[in-house]
């Protein structure tokens, strides 16, 4: 599925939820990030995700720490990139797919993305800023 698929799959809800994993997650912040700017591509993903979750879940899956942290992350790399792909860009830094979890401990400590604040709210990283 080419980019703009991608997004109107995922906008209009027809994206198979079964599909919606931690990689899509970062497709949606890339091909946004392709599209906007930080602040946009971050209000168009959490927006999407809510949407999403509102339409395929119970509402209550959506995490904002995490999908603004997602961005971020996305973001910080795609600076570096000489990727003009999604599939370039992952080839480029597999560890956005595979150690996630790792790069976001750089920045919090252990127990801060699992603060019920961070569902609801953004918290700035605790240990190293974003930019």
């Amino acid at each position: 599925m080419n980019d703009v698929d991608f997004i109107h799959a995922f906008e209009t809800g027809k994206f198979p939820p079964e599909q919606f994993n931690h990689k899509a997650h970062i497709k949606l912040a890339w091909v946004y990030l392709d599209r906007f700017d930080e602040e946009t591509a971050i209000s168009k993903t959490c927006v999407a995700i809510k949407n999403f979750d509102q339409l395929h879940g119970d509402g209550t899956k959506f995490h904002t720490t995490l999908t603004i942290a997602a961005v971020k992350v996305v973001h910080h790399f795609r600076q570096k990139s000489k990727a003009t792909t999604f599939d370039g860009f992952v080839a480029e830094h597999p560890r956005l797919i595979t150690s996630f979890k790792e790069l976001l401990s750089q920045h919090y400590r252990k127990n801060a993305l699992a603060d019920p604040k961070a569902k609801t709210a953004y918290l700035e990283p605790d240990l190293l800023p974003f930019s």
